[in-house]
């Protein structure tokens, strides 16, 4: 089996995953009518703009990297179906979702998926990049848990 892609691909996909969710947390700071909601997605827009840059990063990296695999397109394969499954790698779906959003409630619930799905997504990441890029894939999972408990408390306070 072939690979389906390759680790930079991979990596683009992470920025494109940050870029949408910094255009979710864009619109959703301009809809919402919340004080403490407005706060804190201008903070996630911000903060997803940071982990775009340090994807950048990571970009050139992995450019020619094979990861060791059990068998041919293994971990190529399992991003993929991640990917599938992540609405956020599809270029300007943040947008689009939080147009359609309706209230705070579904936005902050919709924003503690979209964390959790970029959480699971960046753990598989490590095993398609070099070793020496794993600490800064551990420090961006590590911003997107604060993200949820972030995300968490607003829930709790609407």
């Amino acid at each position: 089996m072939a690979n389906i892609f390759g680790g930079s691909e991979i990596v683009e996909m992470g920025i494109q995953i940050e870029k949408n969710g910094m255009d979710f947390y864009e619109v959703l700071a301009e809809q919402s009518k919340n004080k403490k909601a407005n706060e804190i997605f201008k903070f996630l827009e911000g903060e997803e703009e940071k982990h775009i840059a340090a994807f950048q990063k990571i970009f050139d990296s992995v450019k020619m990297y094979e990861p060791p695999e059990s068998y041919p397109g293994e971990y190529f394969a399992y991003m993929k179906s991640l990917a599938d499954e992540h609405v956020f790698t599809k270029k300007d779906m943040g947008k689009e979702i939080a147009r359609k959003t309706r209230g705070d409630k579904e936005a902050v619930r919709l924003g503690i998926k979209f964390e959790k799905d970029s959480i699971t997504f960046y753990e598989g990441m490590k095993k398609v990049v070099p070793e020496n890029q794993h600490k800064i894939i551990d420090a961006l999972i590590a911003e997107e848990n604060g993200h949820l408990l972030k995300l968490s408390g607003l829930r709790d306070s609407l």
